[in-house]
């Protein structure tokens, strides 16, 4: 039997990587293990190897920052040389990551202090189990217009007693 494997880190492509690890880092308190460093294009050491491996020839270097959630989850920040932030960033038919969720039971409090961090809500805030249980939800973009979702309560909590069997409020 296949068991549970531990999630790593994510990676998000930010136009400006100074700005993106100070917002992360001011607004849910993720943890700077690695400042923004420069990578060049070279195939003589294992990063650039690597990177070569990944972006092909002809990528031309980035930038890179690490961090991590207070569970250990790491983010890795990227700004490459020819970012663009899309117009529709939400993208959600495509294959491909279109959200990552953080948990905090001041849902509000952490979607305010996004907003007065230059990020902004997709939608108004949302109850799973409406006059049931305080579950809530709510979709926010950061600065760059990188999608995510927010939490009150923990995936286990919120899924386990069928979210989906309630209407929304």
């Amino acid at each position: 039997m296949t068991h549970p494997r531990v999630f790593s880190h994510i990676g998000l492509s930010v136009p400006d990587l100074d700005r993106a690890v100070k917002f992360y880092n001011e607004v849910f308190g993720f943890t700077v293990l690695m400042a923004p460093t420069e990578i060049v294009e070279e195939t003589e050491s294992a990063i650039g190897l690597i990177s070569s491996d990944i972006f092909s020839a002809g990528y031309g270097g980035f930038r890179i920052a690490h961090m991590a959630t207070a569970d250990g989850i790491g983010i890795e920040l990227f700004e490459f040389r020819n970012a663009e932030r899309p117009a529709n960033n939400l993208e959600y038919w495509k294959s491909g990551i279109f959200h990552f969720c953080i948990e905090d039971p001041d849902l509000e409090g952490l979607l305010a202090k996004v907003e007065a961090h230059g990020g902004k809500a997709r939608m108004a805030v949302r109850y799973y189990y409406p006059g049931e249980k305080p579950y809530r939800m709510v979709y926010v973009e950061d600065p760059f217009g990188i999608v995510f979702e927010i939490y009150s309560h923990s995936y286990e909590l919120t899924y386990s007693a069928g979210a989906y069997q309630h209407a929304p409020e």
